[in-house]
């Protein structure tokens, strides 16, 4: 190795640091030179310059003397005029010459002096090369005219009594003021707007030119009637302010002249300075001027950062946002790029809003924009983004960007993101709260396939309502279903609850169902008050706390509710009852269940045989034998859990031994290996032992592994799930886990095909006639539309494609704006479509935030649009829970002990059950299930299109004898359950028969004629349903597919569906109601021991929901 001392040569003795410190005479005798460098040329000239122009400070303190000399001056001149006593004559001598006392002379001629010595000095410093430049300016001019007849009395006393026009030097102020205020805003470094320096020009030019004509009219008028100047300042004023009254005016023809010069000058400069201020006046209001520092320390503000802001996101982040009480102090500040928009600028003019929401027009990227939306000192601030680009990576990125510069802006400032794209999540995991729109998107369309309008119930949910829609519809589902929509998802700490408190110390079932049962909120989760996880049902085995935060679902939080004892109710007016038929309800029940005025104190005592009872079937009635519902344990019994049950597949136990035996060889439970992208939380589910090729998954190609071309001959067990999207992106991973997790039976896996591009082969091919569900997914290509709720035209148009060619098929849209839900399932027709668009008109116009729950495709969880979900985000300011609450119910996180959402269908062999209530203690006691609402199918009563009336009336008119005539006049009243009389439409159709009839011409040919066109419209509608029958059928036998399983176009219409949320304890259970469930986490109930929990993974495969829950 190369000794590196050697090579380095030492130090001369005079660079040593012991020679400076010791001292070295050598280095005096050194031939260097110590050079200083300047910024600036060290000339006195440069340094003169430095001072008075270029260093601020020094800058502004010489501009401030200027300034308050030129005013000394102005009221040196002020004084003058009021000692000067008024001399008799009209000589013209009084214009030239005044009384000046000799100390008043002294004054002005010091301030002479020295305000000539600084002009001539700033002219020199601020010289260029051109005198004639430095000469001619205004300032210099009228400062020689008030500066050099001071100076030359001096050395000539006879003119020290003449006139000097020194009120000039009100505008060498002004340009003074104006110069003074540019140094300030240099000396301490803010930019203050344009608008407030426009306004102090306009506001000193306007003073100058009322002080110039009250000085120059009152010396003028010497000569005439000798007006003072209070005089002076009565006649500017009046005649500036175009009144004019004529009692004081000019005299002399100089005066008059003035006068004129003066309102010449006024019309040209005043309209330019009002057009200057009106121009900025408007750009600020384009971009919004600044938010105040001191309403920004004093109230409450949030911050709205968006790229674009449209009508429909404004009005949905205050309605939400607002919709909270402790919110109504809270400023909203809305940090945009783009210009206002016109319906935009609309809504912010109305009261309700101009006084709480402002709108800035900057970029979030910028910290001087930051610093006028008062970032630092705001207490959130919410970063969207723009759903409507096509690219919507690019999308994401600016979202990220936003979210980095406010982060590193703002370090204290609680961050709400939303992101597009499940891969982009990472680079913000340090905000304080994300929502990921494809995660949840594709959740909630997994879960719909398994729990029917899973996104219905987790939209009425996350928004903000009073249970008040549809309680002046006539329709009784209608009024169910709104009511049941305003529950909401609350928390409470239990020491602190009159809900929970008294059940301290008992399990988790049996503190949920008494709480029902009590005052009717469903208690769904809880949390440990050192651990940031929640659990959703942990079970009958978890043991409340005092310390526990109860989470619930009830109309109001417990701290708006007012509590009233039974005896109390009784005595009030009790049969205020909106419920009638069946369903009927008595008061305190409807008390529990809306939770607005009061919840009713329920006592425990039996009640009488004619009410709803949670007692068991008595003894006596040995004839029909039926199951019985269990109590629920106050602590969970070891015996009543089994955990083979709560684990073990009863599917497998159906199968016979070569087939359990080939199905666990095709599966295993497990982590998936790959994740597709970072953040993805981990799930347990279903995997198969070897991985597939990736050629194999082609399932319209055949390959070496197999020669399948189309899903029929692949011979699933099951219904297929397809999915219809443009690319298979990241977030699909989020729609394949839940359908695939560990605790769903192997024997209900559905086959799932993506479907990335959708002609009718392809949809033949994939199994469309014999699926389960398709969901469609919303296309980022049609987001470029011009129009922006044009953007799901392409996929409404498919759909409605789809719907007409396979009318059974249950379709799963997605769309992006929620006024198009209107469109899915389209019939021009139909009448009951046309009374439910009313009443959302009727909702919308009595501030209903969820106006389009009433169409029927949403309410049976048909369609939905992502950006309802935005309300997630909003809500997170409040219920900082929220977002991790819904994770969990559609599978995103899973959390050891946590439950999971599932659901169960009521069969005839559980009606005994009869009410909610009783259902809930079943569940609770048997399998620790928490019921969270029903999903309810009703047959539609009056729902009949046009065309079906039409064609009934054509039918019931084309009969040969009376009794014919009379069986479909019974058909037509049963499918439209009205009478002829009661239909309007009826009696216009069989008018218009009539006429026409009337109008043939023999009775016989008549008759004839009419039985032709009647058989050629039906022959036109029957062949227009065949068509497109005949179309399908065709193109499958040309495919070489079967057409055993295709439907002959069969309508299901005549059904609707709605959910409700949290029902009453006595609403009644219907057949093929479909309850929603969560379900403890079966893994919860494993023993401890390591081999045992492993050999129970391998060897089970989950519980059997069907098996489970059978009542």
């Amino acid at each position: 190795m190369v000794d590196l001392e050697s090579e380095v040569p030492p130090l001369p003795p005079r660079y040593r640091f012991r020679d400076l410190l010791l001292g070295d005479q050598g280095w005096q005798n050194d031939d260097r030179v110590q050079v200083e460098f300047y910024m600036n040329e060290n000339t006195f000239k440069e340094r003169l310059k430095l001072f008075f122009i270029k260093n601020q400070r020094s800058s502004l303190r010489i501009r401030l003397f200027n300034f308050s000399l030129k005013l000394l001056s102005c009221l040196l001149y002020i004084i003058r005029v009021l000692l000067e006593n008024p001399s008799q004559g009209n000589e013209w001598s009084h214009i030239f010459w005044v009384n000046r006392s000799l100390p008043l002379w002294g004054l002005q001629v010091s301030v002479a002096l020295i305000s000539l010595f600084e002009t001539i000095l700033l002219g020199y410093l601020s010289y260029k090369g051109n005198i004639w430049e430095q000469i001619l300016r205004i300032p210099f001019i009228l400062e020689i005219i008030n500066a050099v007849p001071f100076i030359i009395s001096i050395f000539w006393p006879s003119l020290r009594n003449l006139f000097v026009p020194v009120f000039l030097n009100c505008w060498l102020a002004k340009h003074a003021l104006e110069n003074m205020i540019n140094d300030l805003h240099r000396a301490i470094q803010r930019t203050q707007s344009a608008m407030f320096n426009q306004v102090l020009i306009l506001i000193s030019t306007l003073l100058c030119l009322i002080f110039t004509c009250i000085c120059g009219i009152q010396h003028l008028e010497r000569i005439g009637k000798k007006l003072n100047l209070f005089d002076s300042l009565y006649f500017c004023i009046v005649t500036f302010s175009t009144v004019g009254f004529g009692d004081v005016t000019p005299e002399t023809w100089s005066s008059k002249l003035f006068v004129v010069a003066m309102i010449c000058v006024a019309l040209v400069v005043l309209p330019i300075q009002f057009e200057q201020l009106a121009y900025l006046w408007m750009e600020r209001q384009k971009s919004g001027g600044n938010y105040s520092r001191h309403r920004a320390q004093t109230e409450k503000h949030v911050v709205l950062c968006v790229s674009s802001l449209k009508i429909d996101l404004l009005m949905d982040f205050l309605n939400e946002f607002y919709a909270h009480p402790r919110l109504q102090d809270y400023y909203v500040v809305i940090l945009c790029p783009t210009e206002m928009d016109v319906q935009v600028r609309r809504v912010l003019q109305i009261p309700m809003w101009s006084q709480r929401v402002i709108y800035l027009q900057g970029s979030a990227l910028k910290d001087q924009d930051l610093l006028r939306a008062k970032m630092d000192d705001a207490e959130a601030c919410f970063i969207l983004s723009s759903r409507c680009e096509v690219d919507r990576t690019s999308s994401d990125h600016q979202t990220i960007l936003r979210a980095w510069a406010v982060k590193d802006f703002a370090p204290n400032c609680p961050l709400y993101v939303q992101i597009l794209k499940p891969e982009n999540k990472f680079h913000i995991k340090f905000a304080d709260h994300v929502v990921c729109e494809e995660e949840f998107k594709y959740a909630m369309l997994a879960l719909n396939c398994i729990c029917p309008a899973t996104s219905t119930l987790i939209t009425l949910l996350v928004h903000t309502s009073r249970g008040q829609e549809g309680q002046q519809s006539p329709e009784q589902w209608q009024k169910m279903y709104g009511r049941c929509s305003g529950n909401e998802v609350y928390h409470i700490v239990l020491e602190e609850s009159t809900f929970f408190a008294e059940y301290e110390g008992k399990s988790f079932t049996y503190a949920s169902f008494h709480a029902h049962k009590k005052f009717g909120v469903c208690l769904i989760g809880v949390r440990r008050e050192d651990n940031k996880n929640i659990l959703l049902n942990p079970g009958p085995r978890y043991i409340m706390n005092s310390t526990d935060i109860c989470f619930y679902i009830n109309i109001t939080k417990e701290e708006n509710s007012a509590f009233k004892n039974q005896d109390q109710q009784r005595k009030s007016n009790v049969s205020k009852s909106f419920y009638h038929g069946p369903s009927r309800l008595p008061v305190h029940s409807i008390i529990a269940s809306m939770g607005t005025v009061a919840i009713d104190l329920q006592d425990t005592s039996c009640r009488s045989a004619s009410g709803p009872t949670l007692s068991l079937p008595t003894e006596g009635s040995k004839e029909i034998r039926r199951p019985s519902i269990a109590p629920v344990l106050e602590v969970a019994d070891t015996a009543s859990i089994q955990t083979c049950d709560l684990l073990s597949d009863q599917s497998e136990d159906e199968t016979t031994p070569d087939e359990e035996i080939s199905s666990n060889l095709e599966y295993a439970k497990g982590y998936p290996p790959y994740s597709p992208y970072i953040g993805s939380s981990p799930t347990f589910c279903h995997l198969l032992h070897e991985k597939v090729p990736f050629c194999c998954l082609r399932l319209d190609k055949s390959c070496q592994h197999n020669y399948y071309e189309d899903a029929k001959a692949y011979g699933f067990k099951n219904k297929l799930i397809i999915v219809a999207a443009e690319t298979a992106g990241n977030g699909l991973y989020n729609f394949i886990v839940p359908l695939r997790a560990y605790y769903r039976p192997k024997k209900e896996l559905n086959p799932i095909v993506l479907l990335l591009d959708n002609p009718l082969d392809d949809l033949l091919r994939c199994g469309v006639t014999f699926a389960a569900n398709m969901v469609v997914v919303d296309k980022e290509s049609t987001m470029s539309a011009e129009e922006d709720y044009m953007a799901d035209a392409k996929t409404i148009v498919n759909v409605q494609t789809l719907f007409r060619l396979f009318s059974s098929l249950s379709i799963i849209t997605e769309l992006t704006h929620p006024a198009n839900m209107r469109f899915m399932q389209f019939r021009a027709k139909d009448c009951y479509s046309l009374a439910l668009s009313k009443l959302e008109k009727k909702e919308r116009e009595r501030g209903s935030n969820l106006a389009f729950m009433f169409r029927l495709p949403f309410a049976a969880g048909r369609v939905f649009s992502i950006s309802m979900l935005d309300t997630l985000l909003y809500q997170s300011f409040v219920k900082d829970y929220m977002i991790s609450i819904t994770r969990l119910l559609l599978g995103l996180d899973t959390t050891p002990g946590s439950g999971f959402l599932c659901s169960m269908k009521i069969t005839a062999e559980d009606l005994w059950i009869r009410t909610y209530a009783r259902l809930y203690q079943k569940l609770c006691s048997s399998t620790g299930d928490v019921p969270i609402g029903i999903y309810r199918t009703e047959s539609q009563k009056l729902t009949t299109s046009e065309s079906q009336i039409s064609i009934s009336v054509e039918e019931w008119e084309d009969t040969k004898d009376s009794r014919e005539q009379g069986h479909h006049r019974s058909n037509h009243r049963n499918s439209t359950s009205s009478d002829q009389s009661d239909h309007p439409l009826l009696r216009r159709k069989s008018m218009q028969w009539a006429r026409r009839l009337s109008r043939k011409g023999p009775k016989h040919s008549g008759k004839t004629a009419e039985k032709i066109t009647q058989q050629r419209l039906n022959l036109y509608r029957r062949s227009e349903r065949q068509e497109l029958a005949e179309l399908v059928k065709n193109r499958m036998k040309h495919l070489g597919l079967s057409t055993v399983g295709y439907d002959e176009m069969n309508d299901h219409q005549s059904t609707l569906s709605y959910i409700l949320i949290n029902p009453s304890p006595d609403t009644r259970i219907e057949l093929n109601d479909v309850v929603y469930l969560i379900r403890p986490d079966p893994l919860a109930y494993l023993p401890n021991s390591e081999p045992s929990r492993r050999n129970s993974i391998c060897n089970v495969t989950g519980q059997d929901s069907r098996e489970e829950t059978q009542l």
